[in-house]
This record gives C-alpha cells, sequence and structure tokens, in this order.
C-alpha cells in the first residue's frame, strides 16, 4: 500500500506552526509497511483541498488527513472530503455521546458547532480520540479502492489516536502477517557525508534490512529496518548489520533510540562508573550545567560548577591569578586547563570539564570566532582539545556542548574499562 500524507491548515503554509504530524506519520506508516510517497501542506480552502484530493486519488492508496476536523469555520477538511467521496455525514454514537458528556460534567454551555466534531461518514468508521472531542475516520471507496483516514491536528491528539485506533486498523491491510521493526544508531563526532561513506558499499546493497541515515544537530543516526514475518528472526537480520556497521564506525556510537541523547549517555556512563563530575564554563555561560541539569536523577553525579564569564571572575571564583591569566589569555589551553584543575579540586569531584572560546560576533585575544579549549581534568591527568566550530553564536555554544559531554564520556569509560 502506497500513501500521501496532506496535512490541512493556513497556519502551517504561513510558518506559524511546523507540520511535525508529518513526521510522526511517516515514520509510523513506515513501521506498518505502508510507503509514504508524498507530503502536501494545503490551507484551509475548500477547492484548494479538493484539488489537492483529486491528486492524491490518482497515484496513492492511503491518503491520510491531519488537520481540520474541529468546530470553527475555518475546520473544512471533513466536510470537504464528505463531499469528495459522495458521503452523507451523520453522528458517531460514542463520540456524541463523549461530546455531550464533556460539556455536561465541565458545566460549560455547548454550542452547536461542537457537534461538528462527532460526524462522521456513513459507509466509513469513526476512530474516537483519547485526548480530545473531535472523532476520526476511516473510510473505503469501494469503486476506486482508495482508503482515507482523517485524523485530528493537535499532535497531543493525532499521535494518541494513531496508536490506540489506527494501528489496528491498518493491520488489517498486511494480509502476509509482516511486520516492519526498527532500531535506531546515534552517531556524534562523524558527519552524515563520512557515515555514508564508510557504509556506502552497505547502502549501495540493501535490500532487507535497510538503511536510513539522518543528519541531527552535531550528529547523525542511523535507521536500520527489517520486513519479517517473525520478530526473532527480525531482530537477527538486524544484529547481523548493525556488527557490520558498528566493525567501521562502532567509535563514534554511543545509543539507541529516537530519543536518546548525547546527554543522557553521558549521566548513564558517569551513573555506571559511579563517578561525579563538575564544571567550569566561559563562552557556554552555563550551558552545559544546564543541559546536565535537565536530565532527572543527573544530581546523582553532577556536583555543580562555575559559570566565570570575565577574567575577573575566573580570578576569583576559580582562584586563578590574575597576573598569570593576563599572560597566558583566557582563550588559550593553559587557561582553560587549570579552569579544569581548579573547578575538580574546589569541588571535590572526580571529574571536572572546563570551556573557553570565542563566541563572537567579534574575534577575542586575536582567536577566530568559533575557536573553543575544552579541558577536563581527570583521575590520572588532564587532556584538553582546540576545536574551532562554524555558524552563529549560539550554535558554536551548542556544538562546544556537545563536544563537551562526548569527551566527557569517552574519557570515564576509557577510565573506567582499565580499573576493571
Amino acid at each position: 500500500m502506497n500513501a500521501e500524507i496532506i496535512a490541512v491548515g493556513t497556519e502551517i503554509l504561513i510558518g506559524q506552526i511546523v507540520n511535525s504530524n508529518a513526521t510522526y506519520l511517516s515514520e509510523q506508516l513506515a513501521q506498518q509497511g505502508i510507503n509514504v510517497y508524498y507530503h502536501t501542506a494545503v490551507g484551509d480552502n475548500v477547492k484548494r483541498l479538493t484539488d489537492v484530493l483529486t491528486t492524491a486519488k490518482q497515484r496513492s492508496d492511503l491518503i491520510v488527513l491531519c488537520g481540520g476536523l474541529g468546530p470553527t469555520p475555518d475546520d473544512l477538511t471533513k466536510q470537504t472530503v464528505a463531499e469528495f467521496v459522495h458521503q452523507e455525514l451523520v453522528y458517531d454514537t460514542q463520540g456524541y455521546q463523549r461530546l455531550m458528556d464533556y460539556f455536561a460534567n465541565s458545566k460549560r454551555p455547548m454550542t452547536e458547532n461542537n457537534l461538528l466534531q462527532a460526524l462522521v461518514f456513513k459507509d466509513g468508521e469513526g476512530i474516537q480520540n483519547p485526548n480530545g472531542l473531535a472523532v476520526g475516520i476511516y473510510y473505503e471507496d469501494k469503486v476506486s479502492h482508495t482508503h482515507y483516514l482523517l485524523l485530528p491536528g493537535p499532535p497531543r491528539e493525532l499521535k494518541a489516536m494513531f496508536a490506540q485506533g489506527v494501528i489496528p486498523l491498518l493491520q488489517r491491510f498486511n494480509d502476509e502477517n509482516e511486520q516492519f521493526i526498527s532500531r535506531v544508531l546515534r552517531f556524534y563526532g562523524i558527519g552524515e557525508s563520512r557515515l555514508v561513506t564508510e557504509l556506502s558499499d552497505l547502502i549501495e546493497q540493501q535490500t532487507n534490512p535497510t538503511i536510513a541515515p539522518y543528519a541531527k544537530t552535531n550528529e547523525v543516526t542511523l535507521r536500520l529496518t527489517v520486513k519479517t514475518k517473525d520478530e526473532a528472526s527480525g531482530n537477527h537480520l538486524l544484529d547481523e548489520l548493525e556488527a557490520r556497521i558498528m566493525a567501521r564506525v562502532g567509535s563514534y556510537f554511543y545509543g539507541y533510540g529516537d530519543d536518546y541523547s548525547l546527554v543522557e549517555a553521558t549521566v548513564d556512563t558517569l551513573k555506571q562508573a559511579q563517578v561525579t563530575l563538575a564544571a567550569a564554563e566561559s563562552l557556554t555561560t552555563g550551558l552545559f550545567q544546564a543541559t546536565l541539569g535537565a536530565i532527572p536523577g543527573a544530581s546523582a553525579v553532577f556536583k555543580g560548577g562555575f559559570v566565570t564569564y570575565s577574567p575577573a571572575m575566573k580570578a576569583s571564583l576559580l582562584q586563578l591569578d590574575a597576573d598569570w591569566l593576563a599572560e597566558v589569555g583566557t582563550v588559550s589551553q593553559a587557561c582553560v586547563e587549570m579552569m579544569a584543575q581548579k573547578a575538580k579540586q574546589i569541588t571535590q569531584a572526580d571529574y571536572a570539564i572546563a570551556f573557553s572560546g570565542v563566541a563572537g560576533p567579534d574575534s577575542l585575544e586575536n582567536q577566530p570566532v568559533g575557536t573553543v579549549w575544552l579541558a577536563l581534568a581527570t583521575p590520572n591527568g588532564t587532556i584538553s582539545s582546540c576545536q574551532v566550530f562554524p555558524h552563529g553564536r549560539n550554535e558554536i555554544r551548542q556544538a562546544a556542548v556537545m563536544y563537551g559531554l562526548n569527551m566527557v564520556r569517552q574519557a570515564v569509560l576509557a577510565d573506567h574499562s582499565r580499573a576493571k
């Protein structure tokens, strides 16, 4: 089955909201063995939506529409599709009762336009909304055998409806009882172009499983997907492919999953090694510490730190000699290493990381914008690195934080491995 996704809403076209639903739906449909070939965004306009539907019907087996199922005058999706497929709109019994109960329980008056949310196609199926009032619709045109799926626009409603109501419905189409199993591998320290180059033969020869690279901010992910009738054999194929990938680029790998992050991997590594960390920040102005602090349970391994944006604060809080600091400069290996050592000493942490550099817009101490010195004081000495990150001020700071997280993670892993 081939599908396309139509996002309905003028707010998408004028940039007020991001069409995140298309990303979610594409991933979910792929896992059900349904290929998505087209994404379309169209405004709240009957004629333009009808034109889009006409084109979609000619090229797709499944047309998924999201948005425009609410009670306001610009919510036109349901009515437009109903006219397009010549379907009468009737009340969904369960959705209607839920609507009545909601307003009765909330003791709020219900305006008549709210009833629009309980309407479905006479020959279609209503899909209940766990997080809202607008009922979704599934309908198959028996003449053209085109399938239509109408979902609400708010992601919180759409995702819950898809998981609870749509997936069981889509599984009817899978006559061979096949399933798609995906595994996401996350990498830091290697760009997408180099990763693809290292794996070029695997990508070119892929059949089943498949490999899909995605460039993220400061990192790259690979999604491995296998089509299988049996979960165990599918995972075996994924294991074999992953082993071949790790043999080439495993040194850059840090974790699995769509939502797992480098900071989570770093906190997990610190916890597993049962060691603590402190930080001293200059150009990142607390961003590293805030990033760590956003992870639940980070307090078990993160002792705290210092934000020393000016030379005076470096001298005061980190007890650096002001004359020496003026001599070596703040954007230097000597400075950042001393910052890390002092942070480790003052906090009594096992590790301490320090950042200093030039975020811009102007150069500093004859160092170009993007120059960042990082140092990590460890139980076995101090390591440091100078990096030059491109892009703007905030991008430089974020890139420095990511590099620092990986610096900590790799050092702790290496030390912990040697200690075993």
